[in-house]
């Protein structure tokens, strides 16, 4: 029997129900590092708010499990640079001027932490969510994880056609990521309690907004665990 002939799964979603087919998605954790969420990492000796990376990591721990369970694909996004940072487009390039990784290290050079260079202890996943066999990592060096990637041609050869999203922050690199999914006709699905953004809160309530009513669908956690247990 063929993927597209499997049980759709009801998943109740704003703003309205959505069916998806468990071999047919793949779940995309968006930027789980380090740097990102563990003391002494980047994020941490900028001054970013961590605290609530905890229950980030337990909520994401928990789909991560149950979607491998249910036949869905991982796929993890690492931002990754060379230990030079040439591959972050070097000073023409606005991505080198404005990601606050790469203009904080230029700015404040005494920082000790990495801006996730390939081998460092900042780039690596968090312990709590090391990728298991079958998953697949995807390095990315902008924030959307299509860009100068082999992410689309990879979903393309599985022949999945829903995405949802879980990671970090939800307003930079998971929205550029769901934008673009939007945009290549996959359907864009975010794990809302499974996400968090940088900034202030508007941040996040602004990207839940564009994604319910322009871009894709919102979902908590709890729904989607009660969809695929019951699907």
């Amino acid at each position: 029997m063929g993927k597209e002939n499997q049980k759709l799964i009801c998943l109740s979603a704003r703003p309205e129900m959505v069916e998806i087919n468990p071999l047919q998605t793949s779940l995309i954790v968006v930027d789980m590092q380090n740097a990102f969420l563990k003391q002494g990492g980047f994020w941490d000796q900028l001054g970013f708010d961590i605290s609530a990376a905890p229950a980030l990591i337990k909520v994401t721990r928990h789909v991560c499990e149950a979607c491998r369970q249910a036949g869905i694909r991982v796929v993890y996004l690492q931002n990754s640079y060379n230990e030079k940072l040439s591959d972050a487009g070097g000073p023409t390039s606005p991505h080198y001027q404005k990601a606050p990784s790469l203009r904080m290290k230029r700015q404040r050079p005494e920082l000790t932490a990495q801006p996730t260079v390939v081998g460092s202890w900042d780039w690596q996943m968090v312990e709590e969510l090391t990728p298991e066999p079958g998953d697949l990592v995807v390095q990315k060096r902008r924030y959307s994880g299509f860009v100068g990637t082999t992410l689309e041609m990879c979903l393309r050869a599985w022949e999945i056609r829903w995405l949802l999203f879980c990671g970090i922050a939800t307003n930079v690199c998971v929205e550029s990521t769901g934008r673009d999914a939007y945009f290549r006709d996959f359907w864009p699905i975010l794990i809302e309690d499974a996400l968090s953004h940088a900034g202030p809160d508007f941040n996040r309530q602004a990207t839940l907004y564009n994604f319910e009513n322009f871009f894709g669908w919102i979902c908590s956690s709890p729904s989607l665990l009660a969809s695929l247990n019951n699907g």
